[in-house]
C-alpha cells in the first residue's frame, strides 16, 4: 500500500506525517486489496481540513473529509470514517459470497423406516 501525505498552505511536522501513516496502517486489517491512500492537510478560512483518498483494487475509492481546529483529531476522526467505509464494504463482499463449507456439508438426519 503506497502512502502519500500533502501538505496544501500548512507546513507539516514530521510528528504530524507520522501520526497520520500510522493511523493508515491499519486500513489493511478491513481491506487488503487497498494500492494507494493520499492524506491532504490544507487550511481553509484558518481551520484545518483534512481529506482521505483510499483507492483499492478494481477502482474502488473510499474518500473522507474533516474540518476542525486540531490538526490530530481531524486526522482520527478522518481515520474513523474510512475504517467505516472498509468495514462495510468487508460485509458486502462477505455477504455475497454463498454458504460456508460447513453449511452445505451438515451431516442430515437419518432417513425413518
Amino acid at each position: 500500500m503506497n502512502v502519500s501525505v500533502i501538505g496544501r498552505h500548512v507546513e507539516l511536522t514530521e510528528a504530524m506525517r507520522r501520526h497520520a501513516e500510522d493511523r493508515v496502517a491499519k486500513f489493511s486489517r478491513y481491506y487488503d486489496g487497498l494500492q494507494n491512500v493520499d492524506i491532504i492537510f490544507d487550511t481553509d478560512g484558518g481551520q484545518g481540513a483534512i481529506e482521505i483518498v483510499a483507492t483499492g483494487k478494481r477502482k474502488r475509492v473510499f474518500v473522507a473529509h474533516h474540518r476542525g481546529s486540531d490538526m490530530y483529531a481531524n486526522v482520527d476522526q478522518c481515520c474513523h470514517k474510512i475504517e467505516e467505509q472498509l468495514r462495510r464494504h468487508k460485509d458486502r463482499v462477505r455477504d455475497r459470497q454463498g454458504p460456508s463449507h460447513e453449511q452445505t456439508m451438515s451431516p442430515e438426519a437419518p432417513a425413518e423406516q
